[in-house]
């Protein structure tokens, strides 16, 4: 059975912007809720497809690569990896969709089947700063954050209000007959549990701030902008509920030698004219060495030499390369001897400028970095 366009359904246009799509995903998350509809199934498979559609159009790398290439371009199975998620999966991943958010919030849960609210802490956002021989190798670092955990000696209690569901109903009367809703129990948050005995320095929730410092396991070949999730590594909730998670956001600093694109590098070389005409090797920077490349007899100024696999490695397959841009320089102060030199060459037959030569023009240049 071929799986169904994402926009299709999410009804949402091609050139939907982010809000929009969000804005879809949380209207079909809420009519297909497993809580309110107990026991369906294909309610539960819908609720599951579009929260695969939001996976991938909420996400704008996979949004980019699903818009070129469909769903043969996400990876197994085609598409997102909702479908073989249970529900907790899904809700801990969009808890911000569903009503949870940053700053030791919490967000409700659905368990299905009418059973007790689990409830999730707020997730914690930070950024991280990677020098491209960082993002090379990939690397370990140890940040510090703050976030709100369990008070040691805390001490939880049934909340009265809801029994311990974390939600309430309530019946109200309409014209066409009573009609049947449930909210978040506002006394206890859709925890299902209240505070019995808090330590000094708790919240109302028995949580208090704390300092830690966490582990980042970085991979190689991030980007700037990307972002990374460690689940349970923001704040905690409480009465044993499931933590948030920690948002990493890469912020990749300016390299004073080479610049990005994508998993390739670039870089300007000047050489000078007698290794241009003469022809020479010349040594050039790596991101983790050094090498030389053949500088050809005649060489003009823009050529590009491309060394294979000396780029960065990239986040789903192979390595990059390194595009070095020869530039010819030119003196800007010349001795007696030397300008005599250039004078005496000036009008030699092999100095002129000649249009037809067989160099490639800049734009084949640049679609050749791109090929």
């Amino acid at each position: 059975m071929s799986k169904r366009d994402f926009y299709d359904i999410l009804g949402v246009n091609r050139d939907a912007a982010a809000p929009e799509i969000k804005k879809a995903y949380r209207k079909l998350a809420i009519k297909f809720h497993p809580d309110k509809n107990p026991d369906d199934e294909q309610a539960e498979a819908n609720f599951k497809e579009a929260a695969e559609a939001y996976d991938v159009l909420n996400d704008e790398q996979k949004r980019a690569k699903y818009d070129r290439f469909g769903h043969a371009g996400m990876g197994a199975g085609g598409g997102g990896r909702h479908g073989g998620m249970n529900m907790d999966d899904i809700f801990s991943q969009f808890g911000d969709v569903f009503g949870g958010g940053g700053g030791g919030g919490f967000g409700g849960f659905g368990g299905g089947g009418g059973g007790r609210r689990r409830v999730k802490g707020g997730d914690l956002r930070i950024k991280v700063k990677l020098t491209l021989e960082e993002i090379a190798e990939g690397v370990t670092k140890r940040v510090k954050i703050k976030r709100m955990v369990e008070a040691e000696g805390v001490e939880y209690s049934t909340c009265g209000m809801c029994k311990g569901q974390g939600q309430v109903t309530r019946m109200t009367q309409t014209i066409l007959g009573q009609m049947q809703t449930a909210q978040t129990c506002p006394d206890c948050q859709g925890v299902g549990q209240s505070v019995k005995n808090s330590p000094k320095g708790a919240n109302a929730h028995g949580l208090i701030s704390q300092e830690v410092v966490v582990p980042l396991e970085i991979p190689a070949g991030v980007e700037d902008g990307m972002k990374l999730r460690l689940r349970g590594e923001g704040h905690a909730a409480p009465a044993g509920g499931m933590s948030g998670d920690l948002m990493v956001l890469i912020e990749e600093v300016e390299h004073k030698v080479f610049r990005r694109n994508g998993s390739n590098l670039h870089q300007d070389l000047f050489i000078n004219f007698s290794d241009a005409a003469l022809g020479s090797q010349v040594e050039v920077p790596l991101i983790d060495g050094k090498a030389r490349i053949k500088v050809a007899p005649g060489t003009q100024s823009g050529r590009i030499v491309r060394l294979k696999g000396k780029g960065l490695p990239g986040t789903s397959y192979g390595r990059g390369d390194l595009l070095v841009n020869l530039n010819v320089w030119t003196p800007t102060s010349l001795t007696a001897d030397e300008r005599q030199t250039l004078e005496d060459l000036r009008e030699a037959d092999n100095f002129q400028p000649d249009p037809d030569h067989k160099e490639r023009g800049f734009f084949d240049k640049v679609r050749d970095m791109f090929s």
